[in-house]
């Protein structure tokens, strides 16, 4: 794990299954829902996605590999917002990272077994979490390498 990132962030990263993927491609944003799983050892998001979908062509082709991502919430109780933004490098897994990735993918979600997983991990460099139930507009910011 790294140092610094806030227990409760590591909670509702945990709690939630499902996060909305964003790259660029020629200066044109595109977006995907993705079902992950978090590695809290190796900070690592871990998800699946086939090389030709859009937002996987659209990184390797621009060979842009920094991308975001979000995880939200979702309620009307302004109270109890809470969500996370991150952003870092995403890269597609191999060796023994993919080995312990796809076992924790597949303990997750068992029917991804009757799928051809590529697995990628995006590693995040920028953490923000918003949680109102601190007070309206919270935030908590972790940061690479930020002591």
């Amino acid at each position: 794990m790294e140092q610094g990132i806030e227990r409760r962030v590591l909670e509702f990263i945990e709690e939630h299954h499902i996060f909305t993927l964003a790259v660029s491609r020629d200066n044109r944003p595109w977006c995907a829902t993705c079902y992950y799983v978090y590695l809290e050892d190796l900070n690592l998001f871990i998800f699946t996605s086939d090389h030709d979908t859009k937002h996987i062509t659209d990184v390797v082709v621009a060979d842009n590999y920094y991308a975001a991502g979000a995880i939200a919430l979702e309620t009307r109780m302004a109270g109890k917002i809470r969500g996370i933004q991150f952003a870092g490098l995403m890269r597609e897994l191999t060796g023994n990272e993919l080995k312990t990735a796809k076992s924790a993918y597949l303990k997750a979600f068992p029917i991804a077994r009757l799928a051809r997983l590529h697995l990628w991990g995006l590693q995040p460099e920028i953490i923000k979490m918003t949680d109102n139930r601190l007070g309206f507009g919270k935030k908590l910011v972790w940061r690479h390498n930020e002591q």
